[in-house]
């Protein structure tokens, strides 16, 4: 039904425009309790009891207003976010664009959200509500004003804010799209933010979030670095700016590229960072995930978890929720 939804409505939508109405559409659902949590089998990574493995990855939900919300969907953890310190606008619209033949997306949001401060507020009101939750990680990012020299000072404030509210928090080093972000992704820029969140954490579980487009040799060097300031593990990947595999028009506009044409390269990583990181420390695997087949692949390839985001777009509302009974 959703399919046939999406093919001969949604898709004629503007996609940011979809994205409200979806958002919107969610919210009536969850107050008319047409959708309510459902157990899954439970999992501990990196100290935390999680509902179940499938999550939503960051970016659909940049100011938790959809946390309970996706939890009724079937999602088990929640990653808000890409969080910045100051409130920004993020990019001019276009912003947003699929690619429905090979169910893919292109995003230039450009970290758009209310900022820190407000987003510290609605979580605190949220944890004092008493309602049933997901596991909610918050992911955080630089702010784009902010110069490259000074963003570990804007990660520890958005940490110190963020972190009493946090069950774990993501370090965004590699969208592509706010200027020089990925250049933190270099050892020497990233020890200082990793150090700063790890500093404001609270002990709440810290992993940093790696782009697929990094070197092997790189990947490697975020390991090892993340294994000695103690982080709780890795997310790989976040989207890509190659656009190899894609076939179209809207694939020469600018932005992060997501969708199953990130799966093979999300899964190099994967067993990459398996093979090098120590058992204890966990993986979350992002990229190309539509199927159950596609989530036992990635636990049986060493992942701890999973997330997505762009199959839930393609696959619709239930989507989480056929991946876990499977």
């Amino acid at each position: 039904m959703y399919r046939f939804l999406f093919n001969v409505f949604l898709r004629r939508l503007d996609p940011e425009f979809a994205h409200h109405l979806g958002a919107w559409t969610l919210k009536a659902m969850f107050a008319l309790r047409l959708i309510r949590p459902s157990s899954g089998q439970e999992v501990v990574v990196a100290g935390i009891s999680f509902p179940n493995r499938i999550g939503m990855a960051a970016g659909f939900d940049k100011d938790a207003k959809l946390v309970r919300q996706l939890h009724a969907l079937g999602f088990g953890h929640v990653e808000i976010g890409t969080v910045t310190a100051q409130a920004q606008p993020g990019n001019t619209r276009p912003r947003l664009f699929r690619i429905p033949e090979q169910r893919a997306l292109i995003n230039r949001m450009g970290f758009n959200n209310e900022g820190a401060d407000a987003v510290a507020a609605r979580l605190a009101a949220l944890r004092a509500s008493g309602a049933k939750l997901p596991v909610i990680g918050v992911n955080i990012g630089k702010t784009k004003v902010v110069e490259l020299k000074d963003a570990a000072g804007d990660y520890r404030y958005s940490a110190e804010k963020l972190a009493p509210y946090a069950d774990y928090l993501a370090v965004n080093v590699s969208s592509p799209n706010t200027p020089g972000l990925r250049e933190l992704q270099q050892i020497a820029s990233l020890r200082p933010i990793l150090e700063a969140v790890v500093e404001k954490s609270g002990g709440k579980p810290v992993f940093v979030k790696i782009a697929p487009d990094v070197t092997n040799e790189e990947a490697i060097e975020i390991a090892q670095l993340s294994e000695e300031l103690g982080l709780a593990g890795i997310i790989a990947t976040n989207t890509t700016i190659s656009r190899d595999g894609i076939d179209s028009e809207i694939a020469k506009e600018s932005g992060g590229l997501s969708g199953p044409v990130l799966a093979e390269r999300s899964k190099e990583l994967l067993m990459m960072l398996r093979g090098k990181l120590p058992k204890e420390m966990a993986i979350i695997s992002v990229g190309g995930i539509e199927t159950a087949a596609d989530v036992i692949e990635r636990l049986e390839l060493g992942a701890d978890l999973v997330q997505g985001y762009t199959g839930f777009v393609y696959f619709g509302p239930f989507w989480a929720k056929s991946l876990t009974r499977a």
